[in-house]
């Protein structure tokens, strides 16, 4: 049968997909247009599955918050052009905004929560893949919810390769909070406090830097100081608070979060795709494989 534009942009409209795809999807199905949904929908997963093997480790951060609620999500791709697309911001703002209003405490509940009707979340991923043309996938997320004595402090680095959620007690003042999450970003701390440092890690780091001092010839009677001065350099290095602050070198972050009558209660840290298998094509190589299809 004959398939009219109108109908083929009101399919457009309601799915997304291209408009060839539109027409075609009316096509087989006599242009019955909840048919062509379904059609499109289906077509979308076969080629989801198609991409299921692929590596996606590019993507970005996102951070939506809400009044006393604050999310932040990683959302990976295959390439980095995909990230800075339009329809892959509002994939990401879509998913935030979901997840800020329902909830899920997993990555897996929320895929099976409804986002759009009827469509679960993996399935409006699923559909996203279709229109997009990559591998896409929902890796992480993290809620922070603050009340009437504690501040959350949200940052995004490079464009979305870095953020960072910050949570502070004792201020509502989101500036402040703010830039712990900026120094949080820009020094990568791994824990918040020594007391979060496994005993393990600190024993075993306690040990090497007594080895250190003993082949450096100090005397045994002086080793036991000298290690416990180094070792407060290791805390410097993994641990928040013991930080020298970005914007005071003068003053550790434990310092300059008490100088405003705070303390931090905890602080999130994506970066994109780390831990990752990571594509090894070049940019030359990705452009020679698009040309050769």
């Amino acid at each position: 049968m004959a398939i009219s534009a109108k109908l083929v942009k009101e399919l457009r409209e309601k799915t997304g997909a291209g408009m060839m795809d539109c027409k075609k999807a009316l096509q087989e199905t006599d242009g019955d247009l909840d048919q062509a949904v379904e059609f499109l929908r289906e077509k979308g997963m076969s080629k989801a599955a198609k991409k299921a093997d692929r590596i996606a480790a590019e993507g970005s951060t996102h951070i939506v918050t809400e009044g006393n609620t604050a999310v932040m999500i990683e959302v990976n791709a295959e390439t980095d052009f995909v990230a800075k697309n339009d329809e892959f911001k509002n994939l990401l703002d879509v998913l935030a905004n979901h997840i800020l209003t329902h909830k899920p405490a997993t990555v897996e509940e929320a895929f099976e929560q409804k986002i759009n009707g009827d469509e679960t979340v993996s399935e409006y991923i699923t559909s996203a893949i279709a229109k997009i043309g990559e591998k896409l996938s929902l890796r992480r997320f993290e809620i922070f919810e603050s009340d009437a004595n504690s501040a959350i402090g949200a940052y995004i680095h490079m464009g979305g390769k870095i953020g960072v959620l910050a949570q502070l007690e004792g201020t509502t003042d989101e500036d402040v909070a703010k830039d712990v999450a900026m120094h949080v970003a820009a020094i990568n701390p791994d824990y918040l406090s020594r007391e979060e440092v496994d005993q393990e890690i600190v024993d075993t780091e306690r040990e090497r830097l007594k080895q250190q001092a003993l082949e450096e010839g100090k005397p045994e009677n002086i080793v036991e100081k000298m290690v416990e001065g180094r070792l407060g350099k290791f805390f410097e290095d993994i641990c928040l608070l013991d930080q020298s602050f970005v914007k005071d070198p003068d003053q550790t972050v434990k310092k300059y979060v008490e100088s405003k009558g705070a303390s931090v209660k905890s602080f999130v840290r994506y970066e994109v795709g780390e831990g990752m298998e990571k594509r090894e094509e070049n940019f030359a190589d990705e452009v020679m494989n698009q040309v050769k299809k």
